[in-house]
């Protein structure tokens, strides 16, 4: 029989080997793809665990006259950064108006159910309407166009999220804060605000990932000079060769601003955690 601190022992020693299986089987699929990024083809073609390192897939990508992956890159940072400031903005003002401006129910339930049903309904089914519309108002094939497709596409996603937020937030505080004679505007950039960053970062990264991910509509409304990572990566599977090294390359330095952004709001999510512990 064991003993209840070896009972104690074997259970914690079960629960960390689950958890590093777990983790592996998250982590092993980027691994295998970021290795990938430094194999020959064949190296790939014959799915080589042991192999000599090249850099002829990253060279190729950033340095070949042929390749735009680095405008392409450039295109998706600008048109994702964007995209995420103006979704997390849009859907914490009105996350806020549909929880505290005594708005109707039936509205309020109205604008969520149809936010809810838009989003899921496929990106292509609309693609075709949209470009017509950006044909007729002069501005196809840039960037603002792309940026306002994925502000649409993205919005009801960060509305309902910011709703759920927006819901902790006290509403006694308000409440005080209007007594102590704070306008409207003054109750929200000082009392809801700081409150729920924590909940807009967390939106955010999400909000960004989707959009740096956006393929149907990127592959269709942008040309050469506005196509996004995604489009960039696609482009290395052609008609008669498909280059594995060179793809699994670009995805895995396309990969780098979600990562960044996501250590820095777990920074921002842990200290707002924190200070409201504190409080």
């Amino acid at each position: 029989m064991l003993t209840i601190k070896a009972q104690k022992r074997l259970g914690g020693f079960i629960r960390h080997s689950w958890l590093m299986l777990s983790v592996f089987a998250i982590l092993f699929p980027f691994l295998w793809i970021a290795l990938s990024g430094f194999k020959r083809e064949i190296d790939i073609a014959m799915s080589r665990i042991s192999f000599a390192p090249v850099w002829s897939n990253y060279e190729e990508l950033l340095f070949s006259k042929s390749s735009t992956y680095l405008t392409n890159f450039l295109n998706s940072v600008i048109v994702s950064f964007s995209a995420t400031v103006l979704c997390v903005g849009i859907a914490t003002l009105a996350a806020h108006s549909l929880r505290r401006h005594k708005w109707p129910i039936f509205a309020v339930s109205a604008i969520l159910i149809f936010s809810m049903i838009f989003n899921m309904t496929p990106a292509m089914t609309l693609v075709g309407a949209w470009h017509s519309l950006f044909v007729k108002v002069g501005i196809n094939n840039t960037l603002f166009a792309l940026i306002l497709v994925n502000v649409v596409l993205l919005l009801p996603m960060a509305l309902w999220l910011m709703m759920t937020f927006m819901r902790d937030v006290p509403e006694e505080l308000e409440e005080a804060a209007a007594i102590d004679g704070c306008t409207p505007a003054e109750i929200f950039r000082k009392i809801v605000l700081p409150l729920v960053v924590p909940g807009m970062m967390a939106t955010s990264v999400i909000v960004f990932v989707f959009s740096w991910n956006e393929f149907q509509a990127a592959l269709t409304l942008t040309t050469k000079a506005t196509q996004t990572v995604p489009v960039a990566i696609a482009k290395f599977a052609q008609e008669y060769e498909v280059k594995h090294g060179a793809m699994a390359a670009a995805a895995t330095l396309s990969t780098i601003p979600a990562v960044m952004l996501m250590l820095v709001a777990t920074r921002y999510i842990v200290s707002g955690l924190t200070n409201g512990a504190i409080k």
